[in-house]
This record gives structure tokens, sequence and C-alpha cells, in this order.
């Protein structure tokens, strides 16, 4: 279970909670590891914890300015598997960093807009619809929400096949929580 967001009482702030707790628990996923283990796909899939970081980033990014940006490029959308690998330049922090900053950007642009505000839905993009005019503001925050979840599950699965490391003592770790006779927080494994 990801971490528990605070309680607002406004609906806006309450919606950026639930996402924020998504992408920490994304973030939590790849807490310790290193650049090569990031881009490890260690299950029958191709993904890799840096490739979803990276995915969310620009997928985050790209939703979000649409809201103040209609006519905003989202790229070739043949490119869009690219957004899952990282590269062999990349690196988990700079990753992270990335990841980041878009939640502040996001976080920002939404404290001046209202939920009802309209949000077009680009024409452009083979998989959305074409009958729609617009969704709002609370559906792309819905959306989001959505999104990074579904890539949390992801995350932590692709974590413990990495490495074995699970959910609750990377948590642990991150929060400085204290051990526990049920729980304790993560360590690295020693290398020789």
């Amino acid at each position: 279970m990801p971490p528990l967001p605070p309680l607002h009482h406004e609906e806006a702030a309450q919606l950026l909670a639930f996402l924020e707790a998504q992408r920490h628990a994304v973030r939590i996923a790849a807490h310790g590891l290193t650049d090569d283990q990031a881009r490890t796909a260690a299950s029958a899939s191709s993904l890799t914890i840096g490739g979803l970081i990276k995915h969310l980033t620009s997928t985050e990014h790209n939703w979000v300015a649409i809201i103040s940006d209609p006519g905003h490029d989202w790229g070739d959308p043949s490119a869009y598997q690219d957004a899952y690998t990282m590269g062999p330049g990349e690196t988990l922090a700079d990753l992270l960093s990335a990841y980041e900053k878009v939640g502040a950007e996001t976080e920002s642009l939404i404290a001046g807009v209202k939920l009802d505000d309209e949000v077009p839905v680009p024409p452009h993009i083979p998989f959305f619809p074409k009958d729609l005019p617009c969704w709002t503001v609370r559906w792309v925050l819905l959306h989001l929400i959505e999104e990074t979840a579904k890539h949390a599950g992801h995350a932590d699965i692709v974590r413990e096949s990495v490495d074995g490391a699970t959910f609750f003592p990377l948590q642990a770790a991150v929060e400085g929580w204290a051990p526990t006779p049920w729980l304790q927080p993560w360590k690295p494994l020693a290398t020789n």
C-alpha cells in the first residue's frame, strides 16, 4: 500500500495529494538502485524502473502541458516506446530529478486553474477519442493518478525481480522507520 495521502478539504489539493502519494511509491521502488539495476528488465516484460520513471515524467508533462497549451506538441507518436527506455547516458538520479521537477510544475499549474476547466482532446494522438471534444482538468488529474498508480504497481514487481526488495521494507528505509520484529527497513545486500 502506498503512503496514505494527507486529508485536504479542497478537492484539487486532495487529488494532488493522491497523485503525489503514487509518485512517492514509484520513487520508493527506485530507492537504492544503481543505474545498471534501474536499467534491468528482470521479468518477461521489457519494463525497467528507470524506463517507468522516464515514461511517467514524460506522460505527466504532456498531460499537464495541454491544460495550459491545447496545441502542445506531444512529439512523434511512433516514438512512444522510447519514453519507456532508460538510455545508456541517463542516470537514475537525473530521471528522479526530472520526475520531481514535473511534479512541482503540475502542482504549480493546477493552483491556477479550476477543476471544471475544459482541456481540448488533442486530435493528432491516434489512441485518443475522436468523438470527444474535451476533458476537464479534474479528468486529467484522475487519469494521472490512475496512470501513476498502475506503473507504481509495475515498479514494485520489477524491483522485487531485480533484487528481491519489496515495498514496505523499502518504504521503511526511505522514511527512516525504526526496525520492528515484523518489519526491517531495507538494506542493500552485501557484495564481495
